[in-house]
């Protein structure tokens, strides 16, 4: 199985085999949206909309665990990036959490739901870094030893924001 994110992948589903695309329910309507299904129509690829609640197994001792989005609570500012798909990695005695391109809103919601659950070795810093994401208290629930942050250097947006960066640095946290 091939897990594919909805953002700026066109050229991978127009060049390589693809069969399922894994993506977070959508609730708003977009040029990029519509422009993704029209590529996996024409190309036959299935896609899998999931929300809170489904479980993603891969194999024995893997699994993601979907927290987000939650189509009873569906946010509508900023609706693209804080209905993002947000999952749990399980392997064995490991944890990362992927928490798409949530903002602040989002990261207030998945304190109230999970709390000490969101706990993770390893957190995909949201929407790369941008200073809507990371909250301080998100990040004392997650408690994670290693930060990532998807990010190109010196990209027109200035991400990662300094803000995040000296909050994950106040943590204690490693980031790549």
């Amino acid at each position: 199985m091939i897990l594919i994110i909805l953002v700026g992948l066109y050229t991978i589903l127009e060049n390589l085999k693809v069969r399922n695309v894994v993506i977070g329910k959508q609730f708003q309507n977009s040029e990029n949206y519509q422009k993704f299904l029209e590529i996996v129509k024409n190309k036959k690829i299935n896609i899998i909309q999931l929300e809170k609640g489904a479980k993603i197994f891969i194999e024995k001792n893997l699994y993601f665990d979907v927290l987000w989005p939650d189509s009873k609570h569906i946010i509508t500012e900023n609706s693209i990036n804080n209905n993002a798909l947000v999952c749990k990695l399980f392997y064995k005695n490991f944890t990362m959490l992927f928490t798409g391109d949530i903002e602040e809103e989002t990261e207030k919601i998945l304190t109230e739901k999970y709390g000490s659950k969101l706990g993770s070795d390893v957190l995909k810093v949201g929407h790369h870094g941008s200073k809507t994401s990371t909250s301080y208290d998100f990040l004392n629930f997650i408690k994670p030893n290693i930060a990532l942050i998807g990010v190109g250097e010196n990209n027109k947006f200035g991400h990662p924001n300094k803000d995040v960066i000296d909050r994950l640095e106040n943590l204690r946290n490693k980031y790549i």
